[in-house]
């Protein structure tokens, strides 16, 4: 997504206890939608819905790394957000999303610290 999302879309995706929970889940490490079905207590169909919507307004990436089970890659999930503030400025609401470093900035980071 080039601009971020709206205020009502945000708002709607921040009320929903599935999404604020796969938000806070991955925020301790990146996860796969399997693994968030069970940390979630949900369906996969309704993770992958959830996972759709956050990725639809940038809140969450998605990247594939290697399953350090059996060596085959595996999609998994990480926030890509920091902060969300919303304030009142002349008369109506201003979202700002704070993204803080991008995915390439840590990725550079995590090879560098190797």
């Amino acid at each position: 997504m080039s601009e971020d999302p709206d205020l009502e879309t945000v708002a709607g995706l921040l009320e929903d206890e599935t999404a604020r929970a796969i938000l806070t889940e991955t925020s301790q490490r990146p996860m796969s939608a399997s693994t968030l079905a069970e940390r979630c207590d949900a369906s996969g169909p309704t993770i992958y819905r959830r996972l759709e919507r956050l990725r639809d307004c940038d809140l969450v990436v998605e990247r594939t790394e290697p399953d350090p089970g059996d060596g085959h890659h595996r999609k998994v999930y990480a926030p890509n957000l920091r902060r969300v503030t919303v304030e009142l400025r002349d008369g109506s609401f201003a979202l700002e999303i704070d993204r803080g470093e991008d995915m390439a900035d840590r990725f550079t980071r995590l090879v560098e610290g190797m």
